[in-house]
């Protein structure tokens, strides 16, 4: 049991960088007044774990760096809030697939070497529950890799959560890809390459399982790497989209982040990525080979996710169905019940979510409020 509260975090995921990552991730950032102890004490811890990465990285270039992928990925896109998590959690039964765990995100740099002493550590202090929605945390659940990709390379979307100030430099750097270089780009995958056999070679799968949002706006980067890769889709109800997202990003950031930030100045932010992101979306979706998508809302997916998951199973010709059908199923069954967050339209929700959303409600054929 976490014997830490999330929002009372004294140190930020950051722990788990690299030096080389760190040190040119946090060059020139103003860290504000009231962060100072936080960011020192995650800059100490940093510098001292990352005396030992080398070892991984000599294990990993034995191992695995030539090492060939039996199968490309299996992706699953949205915009955070999406019901993305849900869908992973399904799909993350079936153990022909590899996904990244938490621990990985945090310490990407200690999975081939360093798991067996610093895990009961990270276990022994970690909330046991999402602070925005309940859902469990614990080392070994499957989690999105941006975290992962953050303590990797300086190139991350989720740098905003450590640095808020830069969140829409960001977005069009890292999220979309639409003003990142050459270089940088190549990094990125590069590092992406490295997390995807690394969580393949931890979890014993065959094919890697990814759930991670950013992914969305740079569709196009991910089928240069892997030009056989399958993508799911989830579209939510925009209005729901903006209510759960305030809420996750206001209540999430607060731990993490090194810079002052307003509550109205995240939901602005977070008003202006959604169509930046969404917009990506649609246009590098072209770049995905024919059969090798599928788009849905999650309203029709949770409505029956056992129906629709089949059906994803077969549209995208994936492997592993018969093997893992009755743990999918008996998995969905013991969400039955589950009691999500419920929201209520208030009408500056209506107005900003149609002024700035309305182009995803009418394309999706959601109704306006």
């Amino acid at each position: 049991m976490g014997v830490l509260k999330f929002e009372n975090l004294p140190i930020n995921p950051l722990v788990g960088a690299d030096w080389k990552t760190f040190k040119e991730m946090a060059a020139g950032q103003p860290i504000d007044k009231g962060y100072w102890s936080k960011y020192l004490l995650t800059k100490a811890i940093c510098r001292l774990l990352s005396t030992v990465a080398p070892i991984q990285e000599r294990r990993y270039q034995k191992l695995l760096a030539n090492k060939p992928l039996e199968h490309d990925p299996l992706f699953i896109l949205g915009h955070w809030r999406s019901g993305t998590t849900f869908v992973h959690n399904i799909f993350a039964q079936d153990k022909h697939f590899g996904h990244t765990t938490t621990y990985q995100t945090v310490f990407p740099h200690l999975m081939m070497f360093g798991q067996g002493f610093i895990k009961p550590i990270m276990n022994f202090f970690i909330p046991d529950h999402r602070p925005t929605d309940g859902m469990e945390l614990t080392p070994d659940l499957p989690q999105e890799e941006e975290f992962a990709l953050s303590n990797t390379t300086p190139y991350s979307y989720y740098d905003f959560w450590y640095f808020p100030k830069r969140m829409l430099d960001y977005c069009d750097r890292y999220l979309t890809f639409e003003k990142i270089s050459e270089a940088e780009k190549r990094a990125y995958q590069d590092a992406f390459m490295k997390i995807v056999k690394i969580s393949l070679w931890n979890t014993g799968g065959t094919q890697y399982l990814s759930k991670n949002p950013p992914h969305t706006g740079h569709v196009q980067a991910l089928v240069e790497m892997f030009p056989d890769a399958k993508f799911i889709y989830l579209m939510r109800n925009p209005y729901t989209v903006f209510e759960s997202t305030r809420s996750f990003f206001t209540q999430t950031i607060a731990p993490l982040k090194l810079q002052d930030v307003s509550d109205d100045q995240i939901e602005m932010n977070a008003i202006e990525v959604y169509p930046r992101l969404y917009r990506a979306y649609q246009q590098q979706k072209k770049c995905i080979p024919e059969g090798h998508l599928y788009e849905v809302k999650f309203e029709d997916f949770e409505h029956d996710a056992y129906a629709v998951t089949k059906d994803i199973y077969e549209k995208l010709n994936l492997p592993g169905w018969e093997a893992s059908e009755e743990a999918i199923r008996s998995y969905i069954e013991s969400k039955r019940g589950y009691k999500k967050n419920r929201y209520e339209y208030k009408p500056r929700t209506i107005q900003l979510v149609n002024d700035h959303w309305g182009e995803a409600i009418d394309d999706w054929g959601y109704e306006r409020h």
